[in-house]
């Protein structure tokens, strides 16, 4: 077939997870035999960031004459133009819209099947239903969110749409099994704050700070070293202190995780994960599962993931641990310690068993 992915891989320097989240639909896709453009709509024309962004994502991964920087208006942009995108369109039968980023109505309008895709559940239906935010759910057919919860046991709206729910996928063969870690370290990537938290019937659902917040004194009760590649503003003073406090090793995220390449690196180089979910993952019950940490398996590393309801969707307690405060966070990175050869055999067999993009696009594509 032919498949427009829109979403964002360059307009945002400096932030390889983003743009890989985006290409594993896109290499994945393209491995199963599928004609791929991928495009990221901009309000304005790139600076030279983004130019140089673009180019080295179009380089290393092969996008040449099959991606695009389309900026509004359709002059000033990189890449297919926005006379080729539009050709591409009216020729393609699937669009996934990635968070609903492409709202240009001549281009989507020329695709008969069209999926949004929700990268940020919880949020994005708690911000269409109570905040008012445009969240571009109009105009498609289809709606698939990797929030295994939502629809189901997860307590946020699904705004009159049925969900669709399909976890990250994990092109194997770009992630395969490392070696020797590089850091001797439970590791992550993480931005303090994204956007903006929604109070809605006296529950916060909030951003990684708030989250964070709660287990600062976690590096107290483990002789584990625990890593972060963290954004974090330096105006957030006290929790900057709490930080190195209480002993959370920091790194520059861009230094470690700023392109692709980097990325990936930083990831295969890690002993094994310690994720932190933003708090309203976690209070809604969304059952989101990152697809940072299904890199890290794929990789053979394994991950302690606090639990945003995942633990009833994927197998934990080998390879892949769920936990709810610090606690069970130090239980598990004990557990991984006890048997570390056995969690990381484990941690691949759970990525080719539930992440490969190979099984989990051909089922998007049959469900819909």
């Amino acid at each position: 077939m032919n498949v427009l992915v829109c979403g964002r891989f360059a307009g945002v320097p400096h932030q390889g997870g983003t743009t890989w989240a985006l290409l594993q639909y896109v290499l994945g896709l393209r491995r199963l035999g599928h004609d791929v453009l991928v495009v990221e709509p901009l309000s304005t024309t790139p600076d030279a960031r983004v130019a140089d962004c673009f180019r080295r994502v179009v380089e290393e991964f092969s996008l040449h004459d099959r991606a695009s920087l389309l900026v509004d208006g359709g002059a000033g942009g990189m890449g297919s133009s926005h006379a080729e995108v539009l050709a591409f369109a009216r020729r393609a039968d699937v669009l996934l819209n990635a968070s609903g980023v492409l709202k240009d109505e001549r281009i989507v309008a020329a695709i008969p099947t069209r999926l949004y895709l929700d990268l940020d559940p919880a949020f994005t239906q708690l911000w269409h239903a109570f905040e008012g935010v445009d969240m571009g759910l109009n105009g498609h057919t289809h709606f698939v969110t990797v929030g295994l919860g939502i629809g189901r046991e997860s307590t946020v709206p699904t705004c009159g749409r049925r969900w669709i729910t399909s976890l990250p996928p994990v092109v194997l063969d770009r992630w395969p099994v490392a070696r020797q870690p590089e850091h001797n370290a439970f590791t992550t990537v993480a931005n303090w704050r994204a956007y903006g938290s929604v109070h809605h019937d006296g529950v916060l659902y909030g951003q990684k700070a708030h989250s964070l917040r709660a287990l600062i004194d976690l590096p107290d009760h483990t002789a584990e070293t625990l890593l972060l590649a963290l954004d974090i503003h330096p105006d957030e003073r006290s929790d900057v202190r709490a930080l190195a406090e209480h002993g959370w090793r920091r790194t520059d995220p861009r230094a470690a995780a700023g392109t692709p390449r980097r990325y990936r690196a930083f990831v295969r180089g890690s002993k094994a994960e310690l994720g932190i979910a933003k708090s309203g993952y976690v209070v809604s019950r969304s059952a989101w599962f990152s697809d940072r940490s299904a890199c890290y398996l794929a990789s053979g590393r394994p991950v302690v993931a606090q639990d945003t309801g995942f633990s009833g969707h994927l197998p934990t307690g080998r390879g892949l641990f769920a936990f709810d405060d610090a606690d069970g966070a130090i239980a598990a990175i004990d557990a991984i310690n006890r048997d570390y050869d056995g969690n990381a055999r484990a941690a691949r067999i759970i990525a080719e068993e539930h992440f490969d993009s190979d099984r989990v696009l051909t089922r998007l594509l049959d469900q819909i």
